[in-house]
Parts: structure tokens; C-alpha cells; sequence
């Protein structure tokens, strides 16, 4: 970008993720600032990076009234998402990249867009995989077949590696939300959000009991048909399948394509797809901090629009929201 010192980016967090922005914000020479709470998460992240963050959190940052940057990055434990983009937009900051799912449940999320309402600032939720290499080359195959007809999903979690994570309070019976969403959000970014749908829910877990057994189908917007399921009981991993005229679209895993013709058993890799940037940083975040950056909104996701997906997300999740 030819207008990198034109900007002045704070970047909010000094975890694994902060780590994965402060490359990419690095290597594009924008001028950034990164915000940390805590020593030990600073001393990582200076460890990682040579890059010393500000210590204290947001809130002591700004009592030292600092000149509103140009745009914001909010990369915080998925329990302070909210309450940090709310502080920014209090502060004036009207350009936010917020990790998903931006909240941590409905309620917070709705709290946060009517904020960004009031504040005539715009908002974007970083689901990283609609910008993977292996998800762009499939958005040009699905428009040359002419559109989906139909799709399935999967998103099964590891419940017995997430049961020993040390999570805040309210993030693992909001895991759904917090990480499964990544695969129904891209599913419905590629085939069409729902027009029509029906879920179904079974069993619990000691750390998300609301469900841990999932299926559903119905039909998008675009007039595609859709089926999904997982279990968190069993075994199973994250799978988005696209299926058009001409062909099966495999995104298992989600950085690779794979494709299936019609009138052919065989599964082969897609050809002639750049996996640089994704094999060289966090997949998916370079295009996605560069639009970012050059405020490119037809390619960025509104928190509004996050918002209105949620309440599909809370169906297929079994949450109540009352």
C-alpha cells in the first residue's frame, strides 16, 4: 500500500493472535502501537516479536490521551472483546477490526452495534477464512458454474482437548459462538445465508450444556439446499463441502481446495492457487489486514450483518437467549 504512513494503527492484545497481526502489520511498515494488559503476556510477546508493548490495558492507554488512531485492532480474549470495542468507540476510534465472534454471547454483540450505530463508526469482524486462498479460488469456481445448488458443513469440536483449556468464565459454554461459528459462517458466506432452516440438538457437556450433538438442514437465499451436523462426542473434524453444477468443492481442511467433476470418482487439489501469503503468515490474515487498511468493504464483514447471523448461530447452537 502506497499510503502505509498515512495510517496509524493500535493494535489491542498481546497474545498469539496479536503475535500473528504484528507480522503482517510489520512487514506492511504501518506505523502501530500494541496495547497489553499484563507483563507476562508482554514478555511473550516481546519475546516473539522484539516489539515492546504498552503495559497497563486500554483503559490506562487512553487516560494518557493519545490522538485517535486511523484504525484498530481489537485481538483481546474472546470475554473482552466487547467491552474493548466499546471503549474505543467511546474514545472516538471510528475504524475497528474486532476478532470474532465480537462478543460473548448475542447480547453483547447487539450492545456493541447499536454503540457503533450511535457512533457513526464502522465496525468488521475478523472471520479470517473467507479471505484463505483455498475460499477465493472456490468463490471464482462457484460464480463460473453459475452458483451453488447445494452445501453441507460440518464443525465438530475436539471436546477432549477443549475440556483441559484454562478459558474465562462464559467462553467454553459459548463455544459455538466462539470458534465453531468460523466454519458456519464460511458455509454460508460461500452458498448463501439461510431462508429457511431447521435444527435439532442432543446431549451436553460438562463445559457447554446447552448441546454437544448437532444437525440441521434448510435452503438459502440463493435457493441452495444445506444440510449440517456435528458431534462433539465422537470424532470428526471441520468440513465445508460446495457443490455446483459441474462440481464437489472440498475445503477439508479449509486452506486447501480439493475438487470432484461431475461424472468422476476421483478427489484431486485445485491447480494454480497462490498459497504464499497464507504459508508465510496466519492464513488468511494479510488479505484480510489489507482490507482492511485500504478500507475495502464490499471484501470486510460488517458487525451488523455478524449480528444478524447470530440468531441462526444461536438456533443451530441451542442457546438460549432469553
Amino acid at each position: 500500500m502506497s499510503d502505509n504512513m498515512n495510517k496509524n494503527i493500535w493494535l489491542i492484545g498481546a497474545g498469539q493472535m496479536a503475535v500473528d497481526y504484528h507480522k503482517v502489520l510489520d512487514d506492511l511498515e504501518v506505523p502501530f502501537t500494541v496495547v497489553g494488559r499484563g507483563k507476562s503476556s508482554a514478555k511473550l510477546f516481546f519475546n516473539k516479536t522484539g516489539f515492546k508493548p504498552f503495559l497497563g490495558g486500554l483503559k490506562a492507554f487512553l487516560l494518557g490521551n493519545p490522538n485517535p488512531c486511523s484504525h484498530a485492532i481489537v485481538a483481546v480474549g474472546v470475554e473482552k472483546l466487547a467491552e474493548t470495542t466499546s471503549q474505543l468507540l467511546e474514545y472516538g476510534i471510528k475504524n475497528i477490526l474486532v476478532e470474532k465472534p465480537a462478543g460473548l454471547n448475542i447480547k453483547e454483540i447487539e450492545t456493541v452495534a447499536n454503540l457503533t450505530k450511535d457512533k457513526n463508526a464502522s465496525v468488521y469482524v475478523a472471520y479470517n477464512r473467507r479471505f484463505y486462498a483455498s475460499v477465493l479460488k472456490a468463490k471464482k469456481i462457484i460464480a463460473e458454474d453459475d452458483g451453488v445448488t447445494s452445501f453441507n458443513f460440518e464443525f465438530t469440536e475436539w471436546s477432549h482437548e477443549i475440556e483441559k483449556l484454562e478459558k474465562a468464565p462464559g467462553v467454553k459454554e459459548n463455544w459455538f459462538l466462539a470458534n465453531s461459528t468460523h466454519v458456519v459462517d464460511l458455509a454460508f458466506y460461500l452458498g448463501g445465508k439461510p431462508k429457511e432452516i431447521s435444527s435439532y440438538v442432543s446431549g451436553e457437556l460438562d463445559w457447554h450444556p446447552s448441546a454437544s450433538i448437532f444437525s440441521g438442514a434448510g435452503i438459502s437465499e440463493s435457493g441452495a439446499l444445506f444440510s449440517y451436523q456435528a458431534n462433539w462426542e465422537s470424532a470428526g473434524r471441520w468440513n465445508v463441502e460446495m457443490l455446483t453444477k459441474e462440481t464437489r468443492l472440498i475445503l477439508r481442511p479449509m486452506e486447501k481446495l480439493q475438487i470432484q467433476k461431475r461424472g468422476s470418482i476421483e478427489v484431486k487439489p485445485v491447480k494454480n492457487i497462490d498459497y504464499t501469503l497464507d504459508e508465510m503468515y496466519k492464513p488468511g490474515l494479510y488479505k484480510q489486514i489489507n482490507a482492511f487498511l485500504t478500507d475495502n468493504i464490499i471484501q470486510l464483514f460488517s458487525l451488523n450483518e455478524h449480528l444478524s447471523n447470530c440468531s441462526v448461530f444461536t438456533q443451530i447452537a441451542g442457546y438460549d437467549i432469553e
